[in-house]
């Protein structure tokens, strides 16, 4: 019986996908506030800053280091003078104009046993702090200098320093305020000369980053919400630059993201409007078939012997013709049925499909079949003789489009088949023009390999399909005369526990 309706495809796979495309965007179209480079200016700053930072601790002990040696050089160069004159011979006003060059209160050495003050000049009450330059560390020059800039005051130092020639250290009393005044000072031009060099390497770090590195993210971002807006146009995919690091990656990435997704859109889009044209000569194709399926009804009773003969293949024709436009309003929703796998003879199926393409007929293009005798597949009959059928087809279609271009040719459909232990294997080939080198790579992908005018594309994709369902592969033989497509499918494993059952029930 005719189906009284064939129910059109509705959803055909993108409506989702278009929906979640033409929704508003929720997501900010470009960056707010200051942006990536903004962010990266006011992050090179502080980074700088922190960075001098960690440069000044050293500098101010080493600064602080010298200038208690410069004490001490200075003492020693006085103490050689002191020394060298006799006993009182040094007027008080010359020991304290020596005393005031060197910005001490007092100098003293010790050679052998002996602690000598060579001079003095207002000495004060009490000494505050201890410092020995002969072994001090790092970590004592750190906290010596912070300790002299955070205290107040003008307290009274005593600095213990090598001697020269025949002392054995040097003793200075000087007061702290001059020394951490200079401090202050040379704190001063560090921070100064800091905040220079902070804004010179900020300001080219961040043109550096920013034309490696910002300037392509924003290429980057531009073409990804340019092509969230329109993402079948072709004009929004992004051009990769010739970059060979990670960004040039991400660009080469993203435009071939695009483009399989501009495919996939394109090929929805005809599936969409398949499904459309579909559903609209859907009413008229049930009325036809209908009144075919009567005619057939009418021709079986007919006692002529040709017409029984025709009659079964007829109503077989129309059966496979509703299946047909079943399976074609049903393409893009859901996947094609199980197949019902039984041992079937091939030849049977073969002579068919030429029958059904109209070759049994046609004296310009040659058919062979060279089929081993008694050759079994282990396949689904109606889903097999669509993929021969399907294969069959294209082939002499390339045989008429080859034959208008040169009438000299000889125009060949070959159709063999054999069997290797538990696998089958068919092999349909023609003396045509073959597949093109562009088509190759989308051979059974759907719309992508239909060259001629009126074609949907299909036949490969469903084509494979089928075959994949039955545990099998299809593919074009390369090196070959035309084109030739090898099927093979292969048999489906036996379980020993049931054919024991089967055994003892028998």
């Amino acid at each position: 019986m005719v189906p009284t309706d064939l129910q059109p495809t509705q959803d055909l796979g993108n409506q989702d996908l278009r929906e979640r495309l033409d929704q508003p965007a929720t997501r900010s179209r470009g960056p707010r506030g200051l942006g990536l480079s903004g962010k990266l200016l006011l992050l090179t700053v502080p980074l700088v800053m922190i960075a001098a930072s960690l440069l000044y601790v050293p500098a101010i002990a080493n600064f602080w280091v010298n200038r208690l040696n410069d004490r001490v050089a200075a003492a020693n160069t006085a103490a050689l003078v002191l020394d060298a004159a006799p006993l009182g011979m040094v007027p008080d006003s010359l020991s304290r104009q020596i005393l005031k060059s060197i910005n001490a209160r007092a100098v003293a050495i010790k050679m052998g046993q002996q602690r000598r003050l060579l001079a003095s000049a207002d000495l004060p009450a009490a000494i505050e702090h201890d410092i020995d330059l002969r072994d001090m560390t790092a970590w004592e020059a750190i906290t010596g200098s912070f300790r002299m800039m955070l205290e107040t005051g003008n307290q009274a130092i005593r600095i213990v320093g090598p001697g020269v020639g025949n002392a054995q250290f040097i003793e200075i009393v000087t007061d702290e305020q001059p020394l951490r005044q200079s401090m202050y000072r040379f704190s001063r031009n560090v921070v100064v000369v800091a905040l220079i060099i902070a804004v010179l390497t900020a300001g080219l770090v961040y043109l550096a980053l920013h034309y490696l590195f910002v300037r392509p993210m924003r290429r980057l971002t531009a073409s990804l919400v340019g092509f969230h807006e329109n993402p079948e146009s072709s004009a929004r995919i992004i051009v990769p630059s010739q970059r060979s690091d990670e960004i040039g990656v991400a660009e080469r990435e993203l435009s071939d993201m695009q483009r399989d997704l501009m495919s996939m859109l394109h090929q929805k889009s005809r599936l969409a409007a398949l499904g459309l044209a579909v559903s609209k000569i859907n009413h008229d194709l049930r009325n036809l078939l209908a009144s075919a399926q009567l005619l057939s009804d009418q021709l079986a009773s007919v006692p002529d012997p040709r017409v029984q003969r025709f009659a079964p293949k007829l109503v077989r024709s129309l059966e496979r013709a509703i299946a047909f436009c079943q399976s074609t309003l049903s393409y893009g929703r859901a996947q094609e049925a199980a197949p019902d796998r039984r041992m079937i003879m091939i030849e049977p199926v073969v002579l068919e499909v030429r029958e059904t393409a109209g070759l049994a007929s046609d004296a310009t293009i040659a058919w062979v079949a060279a089929i081993e005798r008694g050759l079994a597949i282990d396949a689904d009959p109606d889903q097999l003789f669509r993929v021969l059928l399907n294969l069959v087809r294209n082939a002499a279609q390339a045989l008429e489009s080859h034959a208008s271009a040169d009438d000299g040719g000889v125009q060949q459909i070959r159709i063999t088949g054999k069997r290797e232990g538990a696998v089958a294997i068919l092999e349909v080939s023609d003396t045509g023009p073959g597949v093109p080198e562009r088509t190759r790579e989308h051979l059974f992908e759907a719309f992508q390999t239909s060259g001629r005018p009126g074609g949907s594309g299909l036949g490969l994709a469903i084509a494979a399909e089928l075959v994949r369902a039955h545990g099998g592969d299809i593919h074009l033989v390369e090196g070959t005369i035309g084109a030739t497509f090898r099927i093979v499918i292969p048999d489906r494993p036996v379980e020993l526990l049931s054919i024991r059952n089967e055994r003892a029930r028998a």
